[in-house]
This record gives structure tokens, sequence and C-alpha cells, in this order.
């Protein structure tokens, strides 16, 4: 598998996938208010929680025994039994406690939970075994199409009255039309799995479920403590802002994505020379566009939130501080994916765990501090925390090199795009009639963009070898 071109599959897929998302986003903000978009987070996150919960490393475990090659289809049926047990139950707990979850939302959505729940968890195993097969590029390809059926069937629900609900059910039709989809192209079969299989996934899963804890905490511990602590309003300014620096994320997942089968294998044939290869690689291309939206955020933080409305832009203080985070996250995500790649769920447990109390314990207690620029630091000193631990952790299982100078490369190909915006900025402000803000942020993001790569192209060699190698030219 060409690595390059898989990850720059997934990446477009994301990429575009997102943009969609974006659309029906911005539509939501500008009819429903922040107010509506705050609930809206509340139930993503609320699901999202019992998605783990539903899952518990079953997914995780799924991919990493596939990917090994053997008894794949016992594998995937074992898996598929214990995800349906866990959600099942979970779903009557939802149903049985709705009051409770009615009133954390503040509309009657319970119902809808229990759906987008089982739904969810349905296209997370069809994905897993997807990835297991080492068909990454149909799981990016799926992504956009979801997002897009999803933004679609959302768009239409709300136009014609049902707001959070339509949002809500929106939601999960496209889970169900994504899973279904996604089964359909499995090659794997149904195979009656033994007690070896199921012990073989729990083995694995009992560490590495807390890699999803992370993920969620990492995501959104900060929106259900900002629930608990603010005004639904101002948690959807934040979920706004959330939303533009998890864009910048799709290509470092689009990386991590990739590379896991690739280093499950690796690992499996003893090859620690290439875990090692492609360790360094994750490093280096996993900040590639994060580094660049991190200068972007501080300089249009103000323009981009205010494409959502006027109130959204209160949250432009905390833009550029998720975006730190997401930029260190990532860096802890590439390092932990090769940690389970190579099978070492029980380090990565430590070092998620020590992650994940940081981040309750810091938001807590910067939340009713500091309010939503609380939440964002706490976020970001947690992934700092976790990026040490995670790097300490993994050189004592690889010896790989830390490419500080390709990270550097990135750095200065973007102050320079950061010179040229500014640039670009005075001028159309001074020079010209040029006043409609979303043109605006196009016109500098497109400069932006083609100066940083232009620059990243001219100081690094091993970013050109890459393009080169990976062009279809």
């Amino acid at each position: 598998m060409r690595i390059g071109q898989t990850s720059f599959v997934v990446f477009v897929s994301k990429l575009l996938g997102s943009a969609l998302g974006f659309v029906a986003t911005l539509y939501f903000a500008r009819t429903l208010g922040a107010a509506v978009l705050g609930q809206y987070a509340l139930v993503l996150a609320v699901v999202a929680w019992l998605s783990l919960a539903g899952n518990l490393g079953i997914s995780g475990a799924i991919t990493k025994r596939m990917s090994e090659g053997t008894d794949t289809p016992a594998y995937a049926t074992a898996g598929a039994l214990v995800v349906a047990a866990l959600g099942l139950a979970l779903g009557a707990l939802v149903l049985l406690f709705d009051d409770a979850v009615n009133a954390y939302v503040g509309e009657p959505v319970a119902p809808l939970v229990v759906a987008l729940l089982l739904l969810g968890l349905f296209q997370s195993l069809t994905n897993s075994a997807l990835q297991g097969e080492r068909k990454v590029h149909i799981t990016g390809l799926l992504s956009p199409v979801g997002i897009a059926v999803r933004s679609v069937i959302q768009i239409a629900l709300v136009f014609v009255g049902l707001e959070l609900v339509g949002m809500i059910a929106g939601y999960a039709i496209a889970n169900f039309l994504v899973a279904v989809v996604g089964l359909a192209l499995l090659s794997v079969g149904v195979a009656r799995p033994t007690r070896e299989h199921f012990a073989s996934l729990y083995e694995y899963a009992k560490f590495s479920w807390i890699g999803g804890l992370q993920s969620r905490s990492f995501n959104d511990v900060d929106v259900l403590l900002l629930g608990v602590f603010v005004q639904s309003s101002l948690v959807g300014v934040y979920s706004a802002a959330w939303s533009i620096a998890k864009f910048l994320t799709l290509f470092d997942s689009a990386v991590s994505s990739t590379l896991f089968p690739e280093l499950s294998r690796a690992d499996a044939e003893g090859n620690r020379e290439s875990v090692a290869g492609l360790v360094e690689d994750s490093l280096t291309y996993g900040g590639l566009i994060l580094i660049p939206g991190l200068f972007g955020g501080f300089l249009l933080g103000e323009r981009l939130l205010r494409i959502y409305g006027p109130e959204f832009v209160q949250g432009a203080a905390v833009l550029w501080i998720l975006i730190l985070a997401t930029l260190l996250y990532g860096y802890q995500k590439q390092l932990l994916n090769a940690l389970n790649g190579i099978d070492r769920p029980r380090v990565a447990f430590r070092i998620n765990a020590a992650f994940i109390a940081a981040n309750v314990v810091l938001n807590v207690a910067l939340i009713s501090a500091l309010g939503v620029v609380g939440a964002a630091l706490a976020t970001a000193a947690s992934a700092a925390l976790g990026v040490v631990l995670a790097v300490s952790a993994l050189r004592s299982e690889v010896h790989f090199t830390i490419p500080y100078g390709e990270i550097a490369r990135q750095f200065v190909a973007a102050v320079a795009m950061a010179a040229v915006v500014v640039g670009t900025e005075t001028a159309l402000e001074t020079a010209t009639s040029l006043n409609h803000n979303f043109a605006t942020v196009v016109l500098l993001v497109a400069v932006g963009a083609t100066v940083y790569f232009l620059s990243l192209f001219g100081l690094s060699a091993q970013f050109r070898a890459t393009v080169i190698e990976n062009s279809p030219l």
C-alpha cells in the first residue's frame, strides 16, 4: 500500500465531508442561533460517551486482530456480538433515565439519543472491520458521503421546522445508511467464534478502551462541563470554535488511520526498523496542516467566527488555544497510535489515564475560574502532558528520532505565510472596496495555503520527495 497516496485519499475525502458539514453547521448557526447549536453539541457529547461505554475498545481490537491476518471472520463476529449486547443494554438504561437526559439537554430527546447510539455503534463496527481489512481508503471515501447525506437530511428537516429534533434525526439516518454501505463492502464473512477469539479481543481491548476514553475526554469533557457551568449559548459559541479547530485535524487523522494497520503488520513481522520509520513519518506529517492553522487561527479568528454570526465572535479568544491543543494532541495521538500498533496497549493505557485525569481536573478548575477560555487552556495543557509521556514511553520500545528539522521547517513556512496574510489583509482593507467578510476569509485562506505549501516545498527536501513520489503524474 502506498501510504502517502492512501493518506491523501483519506484526507481529501475527510476534507470534502467536513466542508459539507461546515455548510450545514453554518446554516444551523444562522437559522437557529447559538443556544440550539449548544444543545445539539450536548446531545452529541452524551452520545459519544455512551458509545464509548458501548464499545469498550472492541472496535480497535477488531481492527488490530483482523489486520494480523488470521481468523478474521471469527474476530469480526465476536466483536459484533459484544458491541451489540453492550449497545442494547445502554439503550435500555437511557430510556429508563430519560428524564435526567432530557433535563440535561433541555429538550425531550432521549429516544433519539438511543437511536443515535445504536446506529453509531453499527457504523463503528463496519469501519473498524474495513480498516482491519486494510481498506482505509474505503472508510475515508465513505466519510464525505455520510456527511453529505447527513447535511442534506438535517437541513431539510430544520427547514420544515423540526430544529433540534431534525438535526439529531438526520445524524441518525446518515449513520445507518453509511453503516449499511460499509457492511456491503466488507469481504469478511461470518464465522462462529471460539472462547479464544473473545479472550484475544478482551486482552487487547482491556487496555485500548481507554484510548477511546482519552479521545472523548479531549473532544467532549470541556463541552460536557461547560453545559453545567455556563448557558447553552456559550456552549454553542465554544462548539463553533471547536468545529474550526477539528477541521484542521483531518490530515493528522488520515495519517494515523492509514499507518495503524501498517504498524501492526510490521510489528507482527518483527520489523522494528520499519516501525521506527513509520513513527518518524507520522511525526513529520502530523502537524502539516495544524501548524499553519495555528497561525491562521490567531490572525483570522474573529473573521472566521463572524461567518457563523455576530454572537460567535466572542469565541475568537479561545480559537487559537484550541488549535494549539489539537496540534499537541495530534502528536500525542500519533505516538499512542504507534504504541497500540506494536501491541503495547498497557503502556498506552497508563498515558491515557494520566491525560484524562489531568483534563478533567484542569477543566473543572479553569472553567469555574475563566469560563470558556479556561476550558481551552485545560485542554491544551493536558495535551502537552500527554505528548511528554508518550514520547518517553515509545522511546523505550522503539528507537526512533523526532524530526525536529522538518517540524521547524513547517513553522518557518507558516511564519512566511502569516507575514503574507497580514500584508494581504492590510492591502485589502486600505486599497480595495472588498468588505464582504466571507469573501475576504476565502481569499486570505487561499493565499495563505499557497504561500505555506510553496515555502515548504522550497525549504524541505523530504516534503518535495514525498510530493513527487506520491504524485499520480
